[in-house]
C-alpha cells in the first residue's frame, strides 16, 4: 500500500492499495453513504459492513448525478436521516458521484465531514484529491461548487478490475496529463502494456500520478495560481462535454483537449509535444466526436472557470513539465482548431 500526504490548512492522507473497502474506519457515528445506482453491489456491501452507515443514498450514474436537482434530493435525504453536524458523508464511486457527495457535505449544515472512496481510475487520480466539489449547469461544467477537502481518501485498486477496458482507458487521461505538466516518467508508464488492473506496477503508477496533484493542491488549494495548471487540456474538454450534454465523457474529452492544448502550445512558441498527445489518443481510442465548428465550442470555452474579466485563458506548455497560463489570440485558436479537427478525424476506430 502507498500513502500520499496532502498538506495545507486541512491536511489529509490518500491511501492506494488493494482491499481497502473492507477495512475502513472513521470516528463519526452518523454516516451517509452516497453512491451511483449502477455501482457493483459488492463494493456497496463492503463499505456498509465497514462503516454501518445511517443512510445509503443512490444517485444517477456519471454526470447525470451532477445537477442541482439531484443535489437537492440528496440534501433532503440527509436531513430526513437526521445526520448531525458531527456526522459524515462518504462518497463511493466515480468522479461525478464523489464530486456530488463532496458538495452535499460542504453544503449540508454548512459543512460536515467528507470521505472519498473512488472506484474508477479517473476518480482516483483526479476527482478524489484536492477538495473541489460541485455540480454542472446547462451553461457549463462545474460552475457551482465549493472547495471542501476530504478527511481521507481510500483508493481500493481492486475496484478497477470491474471496469470495462474503455472506461479504464478513458480515466487514464488525467494520469497522462500529470505526466505532461509535472512528471514525464508517467507518459511511458501510462502507455505501457503493464498499465492495467491487477498489474504489479499499477499501484505505484497511480500513487505517483496522485502525488502530482497532491503536491499542487497542497501549495494552492483554491486555484489562485499553480492549481490552474491541472486544467491542461480542460478548456476545450469541458466545452466538448457541455456542448454534447456529456455524450463525450470527461476522460475522452480531456484526451481530445490535451491535443488541442499541445497544438496551441506549439503555435505560441513552445516545444512540439503533439507526438505525445497523439500517442495517447491512439492508445486511448476515444469515442468519435459529433460534427463541431469553432463557433460551436468558443462560447463554452469563454465560460471556462480560468476566464477572468479580460477573457479566456489557456494552460499551455513551454516543454514537458513547464506549464504556464496565458491568453491566446483568436486567430491562433481558430487555426489550431482547424488542424485539430483534421487530425482527430484520422484517429483509429473508437473502443
Amino acid at each position: 500500500m502507498r500513502r500520499i500526504e496532502v498538506g495545507g490548512a486541512q491536511p489529509y492522507e490518500v491511501e492506494v492499495g488493494a482491499g481497502l473497502l473492507s477495512s475502513l474506519k472513521v470516528p463519526q457515528r452518523h454516516i451517509a453513504l452516497i453512491h451511483p445506482v449502477d455501482l457493483p453491489a459488492q463494493f456497496v456491501a463492503a463499505v456498509q459492513a465497514s462503516l454501518s452507515p445511517t443512510v445509503t443514498i443512490e444517485v444517477p450514474t456519471r454526470d447525470d448525478c451532477k445537477t442541482l436537482e439531484v443535489l437537492s434530493g440528496v440534501l433532503s435525504k440527509l436531513a430526513a436521516a437526521n445526520i448531525p453536524r458531527d456526522g459524515a458523508v462518504v462518497g463511493l464511486g466515480g468522479g461525478a458521484a464523489t464530486d456530488l457527495a463532496g458538495f452535499a457535505a460542504a453544503s449540508y449544515l454548512r459543512g460536515v465531514a467528507f470521505y472519498t472512496l473512488p472506484t474508477t481510475l479517473l476518480g482516483m487520480v483526479d476527482a478524489a484529491v484536492g477538495g473541489k466539489t460541485g455540480v454542472n449547469l446547462p451553461e457549463g461544467k462545474n460552475l457551482v461548487g465549493a472547495f471542501w477537502p476530504p478527511k481521507a481518501v481510500w483508493c481500493d485498486t481492486d475496484t478497477l478490475a470491474t471496469l470495462p477496458d474503455a472506461i479504464f482507458r478513458e480515466g487514464a487521461a488525467e494520469a497522462y496529463k500529470h505526466g505532461l505538466i509535472s512528471d514525464p516518467s508517467l507518459l511511458e508508464r501510462v502507455l505501457s502494456p503493464e498499465f492495467k488492473p491487477g498489474s504489479a506496477n499499477l499501484e505505484d503508477t497511480l500513487a505517483d500520478a496522485i502525488a502530482v496533484k497532491a503536491g499542487v493542491v497542497t501549495r494552492d488549494l483554491t486555484e489562485q495560481g499553480e492549481r490552474a495548471y491541472l486544467n491542461f487540456g480542460h478548456t476545450l474538454a469541458h466545452a466538448l462535454e457541455a456542448l454534447t450534454d456529456h455524450a463525450v465523457t470527461h476522460g475522452d474529452a480531456v484526451g481530445y483537449g490535451m491535443h488541442y492544448a499541445a497544438l496551441l502550445s506549439r503555435s505560441m512558441g513552445g516545444a512540439d509535444l503533439t507526438p505525445h498527445t497523439l500517442a495517447f489518443l491512439e492508445w486511448q481510442r476515444p469515442a468519435p466526436l459529433p460534427p463541431l465548428t469553432f463557433e460551436d465550442v468558443m462560447p463554452y470555452m469563454a465560460r471556462d472557470k480560468k476566464a477572468d474579466a479580460q477573457g479566456v485563458r489557456f494552460v499551455l506548455l513551454c516543454d514537458l513539465a513547464q506549464p504556464y497560463l496565458t491568453r491566446v489570440p483568436e486567430n491562433v485558436l481558430q487555426e489550431a482548431f482547424a488542424e485539430w479537427q483534421v487530425q482527430m478525424s484520422g484517429l483509429p476506430a473508437a473502443h
